[in-house]
């Protein structure tokens, strides 16, 4: 087996490079900014963590690899226009750098790529790669719809918000686990199983994120720390308020909804989501979805060496602070 360093050094080895040197420039410039801007590469890697425990060839896991992360980056560029978003990983949205029609097109070309690399496998693996992922690309979609519609709908319940999250988040991290277990040749249980532990952290994963957002260290973050606030959005943390607020703190959660001074409104509802108790019922949720991520990978039929790579990705995703 690799150690994850040398997964990701293989992984960079491979795809460091301009791999969108063409033209027209006003095309694949935006591209080449988003991709430039170096995140985690979580996507990629526990692809290939996945392959490589089920025994697979790793070689042939590295195109669908880079696949999702650039399929991943295409939903950053759309969401981030969606979101009239000014940074992305401390640098400007592409929207923002390059115009909004340029970055709904480098979107578009991205994910026409992201079918081009996820196809260059042995034939054989296609047809099961390509309805997988099919199925991820549309609940993501479905998704980020359902997470525009809630902006605007006060009633919004915790199961909705789970079921968005679900779909916008936690499916591409379960997708990309399965996509390594069929290039590793998993039997159909273990494959199932190695799902579910990437939906459950994936959950884990996008309740952690809203926490960071507003409660996070802008400089480790990346972004305006409270922009979910800014933007009404139904996280678990502002559903979990309005859940639990008395009567006073609920006439003071909707006023600061319509608060224009941005400053008074994140601090007024980060305040009142500690004392309502939301942030520490959040905190409780993503650990409780934390635990049954894991009980997944432990039901998997491989040797405990053979999951540590897994675990311990799980385990860093869990304790990230940014």
């Amino acid at each position: 087996m690799y150690s994850a360093s040398a997964l990701y050094d293989l992984y960079e080895s491979k795809f460091s490079s301009n791999n969108f040197n063409s033209s027209p420039d006003g095309l694949y410039a935006p591209v080449n900014h988003i991709m430039g801007i170096k995140g985690k590469r979580i996507r990629p890697m526990l692809l290939l963590m996945a392959c490589d425990m089920f025994g697979g060839n790793v070689q042939q896991a590295l195109n669908p690899a880079f696949a999702m992360e650039v399929f991943h980056n295409f939903t950053l560029v759309h969401d981030d226009i969606m979101d009239n978003a000014d940074i992305r990983r401390g640098v400007p949205t592409v929207h923002k750098k390059f115009g909004v029609n340029a970055g709904i097109l480098a979107g578009d070309v991205m994910l026409a790529y992201a079918y081009k690399y996820l196809t260059d496998v042995p034939l054989q693996y296609i047809p099961q790669l390509m309805q997988l992922f099919n199925k991820t690309a549309i609940e993501i979609f479905e998704g980020q719809q359902m997470d525009v519609d809630f902006e605007k709908r006060m009633d919004v319940s915790l199961n909705e918000y789970l079921k968005m999250i679900e779909y916008k988040t936690s499916v591409l991290l379960a997708c990309c686990l399965q996509l390594g277990a069929i290039l590793g040749n998993a039997d159909e249980k273990s494959a199932r199983e190695i799902y579910r532990f990437g939906l459950n952290l994936g959950l884990s994963f996008q309740i952690k994120d809203d926490l960071l957002d507003a409660f996070g260290e802008g400089e480790k973050v990346g972004k305006k720390i409270g922009g979910d606030i800014l933007l009404n959005k139904k996280t678990y943390l502002l559903i979990s308020a309005l859940n639990n607020a008395s009567s006073l703190q609920q006439a003071e959660l909707q006023q600061l909804m319509n608060e224009i001074d941005e400053q008074k409104k994140i601090d007024g509802i980060k305040r009142l989501m500690k004392e309502t108790g939301a942030y520490d019922a959040t905190v409780s949720k993503a650990e409780e979805l934390y635990r049954e991520s894991i009980a997944s990978l432990q039901a998997i039929n491989q040797p405990a060496d053979r999951k540590a790579l897994l675990l311990e990705m799980a385990e860093k995703l869990n304790s990230r602070d940014y």
